[in-house]
C-alpha cells in the first residue's frame, strides 16, 4: 500500500484529525476547542494513503528538541488497521534526525508491543503521573 506521511499542519485538516481522535479511547470526549490547542502546539504527523484523500493517520509529539519527547495521539483509521501503517507512522517519527538523542516518552495501555520494536521500554518503577483537574 502506498503512504504518505506529511509533517506540515496545514495540509491536515482539523475536521479529519477530530474524527480519528473519536475513534479513541483516550481522546474520544476531548473537545474540539482542545484538540485544536493542542496540535497548534504540538509537532504533527498526519498519514494519506493513494485512495483516501481524507487523513487516514495521526501522531504528534511535544518537546524541547534537546532532552525529551513525549509521543501521544497515535491513531489508524480503524478502516486501515492491521496493514502496517501505525508501524510506519511511529517508524518514521522516532527515527526524525531532530529527535535523534532525545528520551522518548509515551502513555499507552495497550500498544506495549507496537512500541516496544522502537526501543521503547515498560518503566513502571519510575514513572509517575498527574491527572488533569
Amino acid at each position: 500500500m502506498n503512504y504518505r506521511i506529511v509533517e506540515d499542519i496545514k495540509e491536515m485538516k482539523l475536521d479529519d484529525i477530530v474524527r480519528l481522535l473519536r475513534m479513541t479511547y483516550w481522546a474520544d470526549k476531548r473537545p474540539v476547542e482542545r484538540i485544536e490547542k493542542s496540535i497548534n502546539n504540538s509537532k504533527c504527523y498526519g498519514l494519506y494513503v493513494d485512495e483516501a484523500e481524507n487523513l487516514v493517520g495521526f501522531a504528534r509529539i511535544i518537546t524541547d528538541y534537546a532532552t525529551n519527547y513525549y509521543l501521544c495521539d497515535v491513531i489508524i483509521d480503524e478502516d486501515y488497521r492491521h496493514q502496517g501503517l501505525g508501524k510506519a507512522l511511529v517508524s518514521h517519527i522516532v527515527s526524525a534526525p531532530e529527535l535523534e538523542g532525545l528520551r522518548g516518552i509515551l502513555v499507552t495501555k495497550d500498544a506495549q508491543l507496537l512500541y516496544s520494536q522502537y526501543g521503547f521500554e515498560v518503566v513502571n518503577d519510575r514513572a509517575m503521573f498527574k491527572a488533569a483537574n
